[in-house]
Parts: C-alpha cells; sequence; structure tokens
C-alpha cells in the first residue's frame, strides 16, 4: 500500500504547506489520497466531521487543511496524537480526537513510546481506504536527543516502513549542512529510510543553486527529487505555528484597523486570516511589549489554551489598561472562546482543569460569568449573526460554560439557540464560535459594524483555489513521478 513521509531539517521548513500541495497533486490525478500525521503539537487545532456514532474530535489545524486538499472530510485518524500546550512544560494530551489529560514534557518522554500502537492503527484504518496516504512528520529526525520512543518521524517511518523524503528550507541559509548534517548525525538504519530530499522556498533563479544540490547529492547519495521557489500562496493558507504571526506592513491610509493581542497561549488565531487579506482592513497581531493601537477601530480578543494565565498575561502586558481607554474612546471589542471568557466579570476553575485551582476577576466588558469546568465542547455548528441574519458556520472547541445578563443579548442563534452575549450597547461581543469570519455574508456584516465593506469570497473558496495553484507549482517544480516511485505507486 503506498505511502511517503515528507519529514524536515527543522521546525517551521514548510512540511505542512508541501504536504498539502502534493495531496492536491495527487488528488489531480484521480487518487483517494489521505493525509497523516502521527504526533503534532500545535495550539491551532480543528474540529472533524461526526464518525458513524456521531462522535466529533480534534486534530491538528494543519491536517484539517491537508483534509480539504484531499477533498475529504478530516478524521481523527490523520492526527491520532496532539499535543496542546498549556504552559512551558505542560501539555494537553489528545489521543485520537479526545483529552487524555495532561502531560508534563519529562513524564510523556517516558510514555509516547506507548502510543506507537495507536499510531500505527490510524496510518492503517488510512491505508484501508486510500491509493495513498502522506505522512507529514515533526520538527527533524536530525534531533538525535528524541530518538529514543519516537513516534513522530524515524520511529514511525521504521515502524510502518514507510520511505522518507528529507526537506531542507534555503531561506534560512545553511541548507547543504542542514541535509548534510542530518545524513551525518542519523544512524544507518533511520538513514536508509531516507530516498532523497527536497529544497523549499528558493528565491531567485534556480540555476544558481544547482552546484549545491548537486554537492548534497554527492554527500548523501540522495535523489535530487526537486526544488521549490518561494510560494507566495502559501500565505493564503492557515498556520499552524504562533511564529508566522506578524504585523501587517500596510500603512493604515483609509483602511478600518483591527488589532489582536498576541497571547502567550494564542490559540486558532488562524480565525482571523480572512481579515488579514480584506483590502479595507489594516490588520495586525500586536506582539507582547508594546501597546494597542490608540486608533484601532476594533479589538479582538483570540481564543487561548491557557484562559486564566493569559488573562494574567494581558494584564502584565498592560493591555487591560489599552482595552478599557479603547472602550472609553467609543471602540469596540470582540472576544472569541477564550477572549469571551475574558471579557466577563469573572472566570474560575474550581478543578485546576487548566492547572492550579482558581478564580480572577475579569475585564468586566460584558455582564457574565464563566466556569472552567465540565466536558470539553467539539461541535461543528451553523447558524446566523443578530441582529443581521447573515449565515456563519465554524465550530466550538471549549472548556467551561459562560451565563449571565448579558446573554440575554446574543450574538448569533445556533441550532435555534442563543449564543454569545452582547453589552447593552452592542459595543462589545463574545461567542465560543471559531471560524466566525470565513463566511463573506458573515464578514461582511461584521466588518459593517466598524464601517468596512467587504469584497473577498468564502475563506474555503480562497483557499482552495490557492491549494490549486501550490499544487501547479510543484507539479513543475518537483519529480513527481519519482516521488510516487518512492511512494510505491503503481
Amino acid at each position: 500500500m503506498a505511502a511517503l513521509m515528507i519529514q524536515g531539517c527543522g521546525s517551521d521548513v514548510g512540511k505542512s504547506v508541501l504536504v498539502a500541495g502534493l495531496c492536491r497533486v495527487f488528488a489531480n490525478r484521480g487518487l483517494k489520497v489521505r493525509p497523516f500525521k502521527p504526533q503534532n503539537m500545535s495550539n491551532n487545532a480543528a474540529v472533524t466531521a461526526p464518525d458513524q456514532a456521531g462522535r466529533t474530535g480534534e486534530i491538528g489545524r494543519a491536517q484539517a487543511l491537508q483534509a480539504l486538499a484531499c477533498r475529504t472530510p478530516a478524521t481523527v485518524d490523520m492526527n491520532p496524537v496532539l499535543l496542546k500546550p498549556q504552559s512551558d512544560t505542560g501539555a494537553q494530551l489528545v489521543v485520537r480526537g479526545q483529552v487524555e489529560g495532561v502531560w508534563q514534557a519529562a513524564g510523556y518522554q517516558d510514555r509516547k513510546a506507548a502510543l506507537l500502537d495507536v499510531v500505527l492503527d490510524s496510518f492503517r484504518r488510512l491505508q484501508a481506504e486510500a491509493d495513498l496516504v502522506i505522512v507529514e512528520g515533526a520538527g527533524s529526525p536530525a534531533e538525535t536527543n528524541l530518538r529514543a520512543g519516537d513516534i513522530a518521524n524515524m520511529g514511525f517511518a521504521r515502524a510502518a516502513d514507510v520511505p522518507v523524503v528529507l526537506v531542507g528550507d534555503i531561506d534560512r541559509g545553511h541548507v547543504i549542512a542542514s541535509l548534510v548534517g542530518a545524513h551525518a548525525v542519523l544512524d544507518d538504519e533511520d538513514r536508509a529510510m531516507i530516498r532523497g530530499f527536497i529544497i523549499n522556498k528558493f528565491r531567485g533563479d534556480p540555476a544558481l543553486f544547482d552546484q549545491g544540490r548537486a554537492e548534497i547529492t554527492r554527500r548523501t547519495g540522495w535523489a535530487d527529487l526537486g526544488m521549490a521557489p518561494w510560494l507566495a500562496d502559501a500565505r493564503a493558507l492557515p498556520a499552524e505555528d504562533a511564529v508566522v504571526l506578524e504585523r501587517s506592513a500596510d500603512a493604515r491610509g483609509g483602511k478600518v484597523r483591527i488589532a489582536v493581542p498576541m497571547l502567550s497561549r494564542i490559540a486558532n488565531f488562524d480565525d482571523f486570516d480572512p481579515l488579514r487579506h480584506e483590502p479595507g482592513v489594516d490588520f495586525g497581531f500586536v506582539p507582547p511589549g508594546q501597546a494597542l493601537p490608540g486608533d484601532a477601530d476594533l479589538i479582538i480578543l483570540p481564543g487561548t489554551k491557557a484562559t486564566l494565565a493569559d488573562l494574567a498575561f494581558l494584564r502584565a502586558q498592560g493591555w487591560d489598561v489599552d482595552i478599557a481607554a479603547h472602550v472609553r474612546r467609543g471602540g469596540r471589542v470582540l472576544g472569541v472562546c477564550g477572549g469571551y471568557q475574558m471579557l466577563g466579570r469573572t472566570i474560575s476553575d474550581p478543578d485546576g482543569v487548566e492547572g492550579v485551582a482558581g478564580s480572577a476577576p475579569g475585564l468586566g466588558l460584558l455582564d457574565v460569568e464563566t466556569v472552567l469546568a465540565g466536558a470539553k465542547t467539539l461541535r461543528r455548528v451553523e447558524g446566523r449573526l443578530t441582529p443581521s441574519g447573515a449565515a456563519i458556520e465554524g465550530y466550538e472547541i471549549h472548556i467551561g460554560r459562560t451565563g449571565g445578563p448579558d446573554t440575554a443579548r446574543p450574538v448569533a442563534m445556533i441550532d435555534g439557540e442563543a449564543h454569545g452575549a452582547r453589552s447593552g450597547d452592542g459595543r462589545i461581543a463574545g461567542l465560543y464560535v471559531h471560524g466566525l469570519f470565513d463566511r463573506a455574508e458573515a464578514r461582511a456584516a461584521l466588518l459593517a459594524e466598524v464601517g468596512a465593506v467587504s469584497d473577498r469570497v468564502d475563506q474555503g473558496a480562497w483557499v482552495d483555489q490557492a491549494l490549486d495553484r501550490i499544487a501547479a507549482v510543484l507539479e513543475t517544480h518537483f519529480d513527481i513521478p519519482a516521488l510516487a516511485r518512492i511512494a510505491g505507486l503503481k
């Protein structure tokens, strides 16, 4: 059964985008393709479609994107192990879409080998339904200190007998050293799994690096499978790692200004991708150490993996003072998920779901209270905004229940029920729905509240078109027949 694993010389070398592009390449050839990532670490998660028993789960956002590239619904088997960091040393462990507790880094290293059976079972399920499975690694296989018990890179590749192609990022520099160095530090058995290499993110005349590619082949013996140019269309795809967040470089001009503070455990920040591409919007993430802009028309508090900790972080940055001044000037504030919880009067964590049990006062901009307790909510939703009636679709992925007088003024109606809360003057609002801006109709209605006009298509269509353009580039620059042979396609 055909399979191919894309590993990288480090994080953020473009593995997720290349896997998505290759999924679309082979799907365009009429093959039934499935994406797979054994273990992911990200706070950008997606909710899967309900299975035959009606159960939903959560997986890494990148695998949901790759499922879209395959033109198939996302399932929990596509990312059976997901780690969602909520402190510097601890993370929520999600196995096949469901939370299995919080694990400290040291303890997880001891346990991860036991998860290999889960990973292999999910992989085999995908193999049984597909012509080709394209696997994405995590980090780098050359991190030999993590090799014992590995399930994300060579540990999986050898257990499942999946051939590997290694990606080097030339935009970072030292790409020859990265690839040749990986060859040098891998043991013989791991090295034998690698059948070729790919160079990613090249700018300029590709002929200028012909000698470099030949040098890599000479030193490693690996096949040169191509070099991808800088993929501008990758910017249209949802990112997985917060390292990509950056302030918009556009001048404001007559644009409406929207600012999002970069919380320390920011989650599902791809909620705002549609705003980044709106020509009438000057959108930007505000990094720690900078004040929220005084001329913002709208401040959005994003989702977070650790609401109480990030509420304290927000206050430590002085952003609570900036938000209060913004509201006094007549500005608007929108809270999404954890950001919604922060807008209320109090947040309580009686059972220590996020760490140490306790509570804290919220920003007090909505008359609601949140208790972090009960089962995690994971569901896909459809509904309409109030009062515009604009259609929305998205998903919920949160711990906690929020209630109070301001919920009598809901932001949306979902499945016939009121959802979210709005202040009496209408300038402060919050709700749990991610993907709020994806539908063009909903985005236009929300932007109209701050005086902006939207002329964009649905985000799903925008992303789908970008995937097709990326696939077309990879068809030109990669040796696709060689990749197919390595994968075992006949």
